[in-house]
């Protein structure tokens, strides 16, 4: 290096921006990837990716970047408003928090008194259900549920009753190891950071990646092969894999037998109650069949089992494996690629072809890791030996009515490869799997005043014994979840609240309490129909719905509607638990748990939502949250966060637990917690050691450390099941079988869709109106710069979606006489919406598509009434019906029938062209929102310079 003659000028590569830079979580979107955040005078200058970070090691995508213009929209909520004019008029009066306190523990205190089944407490995707669903227990009230019913409760559902995890936040592909990926239905809105790492990592490697989905955008255009699949037929898809697999033989038997219930005997009893059960001894063990030694317990280290014929019970019962109904039902030549291909949109050569090669990576390149491994049988391995074919998925398949037999047919495809969490394949992330069903069933039956419900609201049932549902058969929720309508509605049903309490179905509500819940205007909801719920009105000229509390950091579309706002902080501005009890940051090397922290002060009269509850949790003496003497139990969320207990040792973070924060998962609360987190970059994470790597589901270390912290109840093995009982048992029901039946116009219902095994069936929406002046699919995507309605207030990230298209295959546009640019009427059986159009190439002939979320109502999100949001911008929200069409019976939500899943993704539309003189502006236009009071002024121009002013 030349000497610089004691020079001591240097180019500042990265000058310092800022006076300090603090660590925390972002909120931009679910990822929760770490951040940095560079202060400048208290005011955030820059943020950028924490590199020490697991989740996104420093990367950081447009939306996480972007989130400094989401601290300083002029949308934020200024202070709490209580409604002084109608609903929908936009006026409202500043209050004091003392004031909307008093006003909120009335309404609450009087519904608790009474009768707590009156509160609906509905949350949107706030990352703290560990918290808002254990104050709704507390509460009283079976009415509480998260926004997944809309989003992802199929591939929840169809994992937790299959593997054991799922797909997205339980589970991720073996990015260092695959050779083969297919993803079906992975929009580049989730998991977005991690999945683009991934899949940079696997094309370097030189790994194919195929993409199912009916749309070429973001991963599927990065995608070595592109399977531009119809909507709603990826089931079909699948199975004919399955057939092709079985068909040539090509599946792990040793896999099949060891992991999953594949040997198991299913009783062959039609017309009796024992009929599709498993045949169990006298200790309840169920049973295979031994070749030498016939009907064994299945868990038997030395079965040598038979997975095909029909068998002789010692009690004289017939009974089969569960592979042989398997291999019966995929066989069939339903399930063949020639049966298939039309209505897939996918060659049968195609098809054959793609099975070919999952067999061959699987068969003819087996992984071998060497890492000796002891499994629950107590048995030596020396090696790891995986298949490495992975499989991921998404929204795409599971906002189907037909998706939760998707998902569990694509979990049924990777055991017959034996690719679950082996070196290559799929992986669980911790504090994954759990148990099959996880837990016990939802708490939610005799709720009564003034008394807290006794276990978690959303579980998981195993049988007709732990739904939700009056002895009439009628359900106990508003929503309709964990009753004979969706008996796995894991995660409530937030898209029929409204409607089913505006029809007092099956009873009237007091009080809806929703907290970012902007539902009609994100993705299942239809928003007139939504406004006229809110805004119904007796014979009397009062609300329908009394009293609506909403929670928000925004001018949302939804805030007009209600009669008391409780402003929200940023995510910037306030502590949260991305708890371990929720949905924490874990992956498959290990469990972890992150915290924000405020890093800057609100400028305004706002409080974070959880610190709201937990007041208003003391001041309805809810036991868990005040002491004995009535005191408040938590000063504040941050003690919550630290001194709160769901069990013994058991709290929201995981990590630095005991009094001197030396152990993990269990133990005492320790005063220095969150302090230990912020130290750390306001994560934590356990590393696995390398023989807990793999096979976690009959792991003996890896299932005995995850008991040992707490994060599953016993080290049993984990059975994969094909053969769904839990669903069995709800089909025996609607044949007459048991105490607790469906009632008489539910039975068919019933006992179709719950069955035990994946099958493929028609949309319901499709199968109950006439498709034939709809031919088209429409589905949408939610683009990579926004997240739900997240981003409307964002300045930078409007420029990159200001507007949006229908975007139509160009060979099918041509032949309808549509043309790039002509705007178009979009017609379903519930409405239509004015959309401009755009061809492409890279979309299903049969299918038109667009982003959701970006049209806004005018005025909303303090944007400009000539907005491109509002004027350019559009729903397919307006045309999609929350409800199945009119028929006999009772009224059914456009949903899977199993999962209560909102099936927004079914929808068939026409597309024609606008008269002369109706182009240029979209339709529906509904009426300008008038602003709340004192919110600030809207700039042409909103920037933040190197100075930190705001011009």
């Amino acid at each position: 290096m030349p000497d610089d003659g004691g020079a001591t000028d240097r180019i500042a590569y990265s000058a310092p921006i800022g006076d300090e830079v603090k660590t925390t979580t972002c909120y931009m979107c679910a990822c929760r990837c770490g951040i940095r955040v560079h202060l400048k005078d208290g005011r955030v200058r820059y943020i950028e990716g924490n590199p020490d970070h697991p989740v996104n090691k420093g990367v950081l995508c447009g939306k996480g970047s972007a989130g400094i213009m989401t601290q300083y929209s002029p949308a934020r909520l200024q202070a709490p408003l209580k409604r002084v004019g109608p609903r929908g008029s936009g006026e409202f009066a500043e209050i004091s928090w003392e004031e909307a306190m008093e006003i909120a523990t009335g309404w609450l205190k009087h519904v608790r008194q009474t009768d707590p089944r009156r509160l609906a407490f509905f949350t949107g995707r706030d990352q703290s259900q560990s918290l808002t669903g254990f104050w709704a227990a507390q509460f009283g009230t079976p009415n509480f549920a998260a926004h997944g019913g809309f989003c992802s409760v199929n591939m929840a559902a169809g994992g937790l009753y299959t593997i054991g995890g799922s797909f997205w936040e339980f589970g991720e592909p073996d990015w260092e190891h695959a050779k083969y990926l297919m993803i079906f239905g992975v929009a580049e809105d989730h998991d977005s950071n991690p999945i683009k790492t991934g899949l940079a990592a696997l094309k370097g490697r030189g790994a194919k990646v195929v993409s199912v989905n009916p749309v070429r955008t973001g991963y599927s255009a990065v995608a070595d092969e592109w399977v531009g699949i119809r909507p709603g037929t990826d089931g079909l898809f699948i199975m004919a894999l399955i057939h092709e697999l079985i068909r040539t033989d090509r599946v792990d038997g040793e896999f099949l037998v060891r992991y999953t219930n594949a040997p198991w005997l299913v009783v062959r009893n039609p017309g009796g109650a024992d009929d599709g059960l498993f045949a169990r001894d006298a200790d309840g063990k169920p049973l295979a069949w031994d070749r030498a030694r016939g009907a064994i317990a299945a868990d038997d280290v030395s079965l040598s089992a038979v997975l095909v014929g029909e068998f002789t019970l010692p009690d004289g019962r017939r009974a089969q494996p569960v592979f042989q109904l398997m291999a019966e039902r995929y066989l069939g030549e339903d399930y063949a690629p020639e049966a298939v291909a039309e209505r897939c949109g996918i060659g049968a050569d195609r098809i054959r072809r793609l099975a070919a090669e999952v067999a061959d990576i699987a068969f003819n390149q087996p992984l071998t890791l060497d890492i000796p491994w002891t499994d629950v049988w107590g048995r030596r391995h020396e090696t790891m030996v995986g298949r490495p074919v992975a499989f991921h998925a998404m929204r795409g398949i599971s906002a189907h009515s037909n998706g939760l037999h998707t998902c569990r047919a694509l979990h049924i495809l990777q055991m017959l490869l034996g690719a679950v969490d082996t070196p290559g394949s799929w992986r669980y992330k911790s504090p994954f799997p759990r148990p099959i069903p996880p837990g016990p069933g939802p708490a939610g039956r005799g709720a009564k005043p003034n008394t807290p419900l006794t276990g978690n609201i959303l579980s998981f049932p195993s049988g007709p014994d732990d739904l939700l549902v009056e002895d009439d058969g009628t359900p106990i929720r508003i929503d309709h979840a964990f009753s004979w309508e969706a008996p796995l509605g894991l995660h409530g049903m937030m898209h029929t609240v409204i409607g089913n309490a505006e029809k007092g179905d099956p009873y009237k509500i007091d009080t809806l309490f929703m907290f970012m819940a902007n539902m009609a205007w994100n993705s299942a909801m239809n928003p007139l129909e939504t406004i006229r719920c809110l805004t119904a009105q007796d014979e009397d000229g009062e609300y329908v719905i009394p009293h609506v509390i909403y929670s928000d950091a925004y001018f949302s579309e939804t805030v007009p509607y209600a009669d008391l706002i409780l402003p929200d902080t940023t995510y910037l501005e306030r502590w949260d638990a991305i708890s371990i009890l929720d949905r924490p940051i874990g992956s498959s090397h290990g469990p972890g748990d992150a915290i924000r922290q405020p890093v800057i002060k609100p400028d305004r009269d706002v409080r974070p939502f959880q610190e709201v509850l937990i007041e208003l949790g003391a001041r309805l003496g809810l036991p868990a949250f005040v002491k004995e003497d009535g005191s408040p139990r938590f000063k504040d969320y941050p003690d919550y966060i630290v001194n709160h207990q769901r069990m013994p040792g058991v709290g929201p973070l995981a990590g630095w637990r005991g009094e001197d924060g030396s152990k993990k998962g269990v133990g005492e609360p320790n005063k220095d917690q969150l302090q230990r987190y912020i130290d750390n970059g306001c994560f934590w994470r356990h590393t696995l050691a390398p023989e807990e790597s793999y096979f976690k589901h009959a792991n003996a270390t890896y299932l005995a450390n995850a008991k040992a912290m707490g994060m599953m109840g016993n080290s049993n093995q984990i059975v994969l099941q094909i053969w769904s009982e839990p669903l069995q048992k709800f089909r025996l029901a609607a044949e007459g079988h048991g105490a607790k039946q469906p009632p008489a116009a539910l039975r068919d219902r019933v006992r179709t869709y719950c069955d035990p095994l994946p099958f493929w069936y028609a949309p319901l929406e499709q199968q109950q109106h006439d498709t034939d002046p709809f031919p088209l699919s429409a589905v949408t995507q939610r683009p990579m710069a926004m997240y739900h309605s997240w981003g409307s207030m964002n300045a930078w990230l409007r420029q990159i979606h200001g507007s949006n298209k229908l975007y139509m295959s160009r060979a099918r546009a041509e032949a309808e006489g549509l043309a790039q640019d002509d705007w178009v009427w979009v017609e379903s059986r519930s409405g239509r919406v004015k959309a401009q159009l755009s061809l492409m190439e890279g979309v299903n002939r049969d299918t038109v598509w667009t982003w959701n979320a970006i049209g806004k109502r005018a005025g909303a999100w303090m944007l400009s009434p000539s907005a491109a949001e509002a004027q350019r911008g559009f729903l397919l929200n307006h045309v999609i019906s929350e409800w199945l069409p009119a028929q006999t019976g009772p009224r059914l939500a456009n949903a899977d029938p199993v999962t209560g899943q909102a099936a927004w993704y079914d929808l068939r539309v026409k597309v024609t062209k606008c008269a002369p003189g109706e182009d240029g502006i979209t339709d529906p236009l509904p009426t300008l929102l008038e602003p709340p009071p004192n919110m600030p002024e809207t700039p042409d121009i909103l920037r933040y310079n190197a100075g930190g002013d705001r011009t």
